[in-house]
């Protein structure tokens, strides 16, 4: 066993921190170690600090926390950092969404995403100064963008995690199989992964997905109401499926094609009658309502002083893999794990410091990626190939000023009708105190 110094960045963000709290607190093999909880925001973070505190003290867990609303104090002589920090939080996105709305960009044009990478690479920097041995493990997003970033431009050891692979077991489920007896194999990049292997047993079961589809796929639409975040067997993941020839996974579905969401009419099309999915109007608002309601009843526990916490949330493993990660690193408890770390010839096709998603075994030696070897054609040319594009624009707009860029990038947008929307758009973003930089 041995203990590690843990800082947290953007842990005023309740959900996630209640649940790295309980995992911490559960893992024995990290007896001894000590978290520093961080945000910029005390009323946020406050209240996650007296959590922390408490629960361990009720589990009668060998680990200590402070809190930090300055990064450094967090990151100094850290042996693992965690970053789940967004920039602006959600109050400054939805703002920019609805501006972004108004001037003809159904559901946002995400262009905050530049700074979410300047957070990222800001971390890394002071990491590379205050503990450069560290691991920084990176939940916040854009994953993908934002690790291949940091990679390219520090020294720091970098490693994203997700939990999106797990829609392997809400397919497995759907097909009548136990997802505790089914292994899979999900890669590609962080939010766009497709499912290369799945067997039950030991035997492939790929093909009783043709089979669900031909014969039950539609009386499943019709009787099933998904939720907010219920998007694995929707319309849209079998539409996407059939294009591409490999099942996507996850957020993936979330995603697919500009056809799945030019209006909510054709949200609810794809991926329910009754909300739109998880990232139309109403299943967003939905989103963010629960969160709210997760923030009031964490803050609601922690004030009254009668409430016993592990009762109100129970101490039970979340199933992220940030803590799992940290033990196999530092205990040599050997285990498989889904990562987003450098290709370095894990993926074919793809330059050796893009940082891919895929399984990987982790261990005191570190974090050695399985070879993946080469996707097929369809999938590359029409999938993975612009997706990396994508990224690199956005990368590239982060790391230096650049109107040309933010113009392309507009332009590429399909809600983009001609050039002069496109420029009079480009101005008005860069009219924006905290966009003028970019020019």
């Amino acid at each position: 066993m041995a203990a590690v110094k843990l800082g947290v960045i953007g842990a005023g963000s309740a959900t996630f921190s209640v649940g790295l709290v309980r995992d911490i607190c559960l893992q024995q093999s990290l007896a001894g170690s000590h978290v520093t909880l961080m945000d910029v925001d005390p009323e946020r973070l406050t209240p996650m600090h007296n959590f922390a505190r408490c629960y361990a003290a009720e589990l009668g867990a060998d680990v200590t926390f402070d809190m930090a609303l300055d990064r450094a104090q967090a990151l100094s002589e850290a042996d693992f950092v965690i970053n789940t920090a967004m920039y602006g939080g959600h109050d400054y996105v939805e703002g920019l969404r609805e501006w972004t709305e108004d001037r003809g960009y159904y559901r946002g044009f995400r262009v905050e995403q530049v700074f979410n990478i300047r957070l990222m690479l800001s971390v890394a920097r002071d990491m590379e100064r205050l503990c450069p041995d560290a691991w920084l493990i990176q939940a916040g997003n854009p994953v993908f963008e934002g690790c291949t970033a940091m990679a390219r431009e520090s020294s720091v050891k970098v490693c994203g995690v997700c939990h999106g692979h797990y829609g392997y077991k809400e397919l497995a489920g759907t097909l009548g199989l136990d997802p505790e007896k089914v292994t899979a194999q999900a890669v590609g990049f962080n939010h766009c992964i497709f499912l290369t292997h799945f067997e039950y047993e030991g035997r492939d079961v790929l093909p009783l997905i043709d089979q669900w589809i031909a014969e039950k796929s539609e009386a499943f639409w019709q009787d099933h109401r998904p939720r907010f975040w219920d998007n694995q067997m929707t319309r849209a993941a079998i539409e996407i499926y059939k294009l591409l020839g490999l099942f996507p996974i996850g957020d993936t579905t979330r995603k697919g094609g500009w056809w799945f969401h030019t209006d909510l009419k054709a949200k609810k099309r794809w991926y329910g009658e009754e909300l739109g999915g998880f990232d139309s109007e109403i299943g967003w608002s939905e989103y963010l309502r629960s969160l709210e309601m997760e923030v009031g009843r964490i803050h609601a526990a922690v004030a009254d002083a009668s409430s016993k916490l592990t009762e109100i949330f129970p101490p039970e493993p979340s199933g992220e893999q940030h803590l799992p990660l940290i033990d196999a690193l530092v205990n040599d408890n050997r285990v498989e794990l889904q990562v987003n770390v450098p290709n370095r010839g894990a993926i074919e096709g793809i330059p050796d410091d893009v940082v891919v998603e895929v399984p990987a075994l982790c261990s005191v030696r570190g974090i050695q990626p399985y070879r993946i070897g080469r996707l097929p054609d369809l999938l590359m040319i029409n999938v993975i190939w612009p997706r990396l594009l994508e990224a690199e624009r956005w990368i590239h707009l982060a790391r230096r000023p650049d109107a040309r860029m933010l113009m392309a990038i507009i332009l590429e947008d399909h809600r983009t009708r001609s050039y002069e929307q496109a420029e009079q758009f480009c101005q008005e973003i860069l009219g924006r105190p905290e966009f003028g930089e970019l020019a």
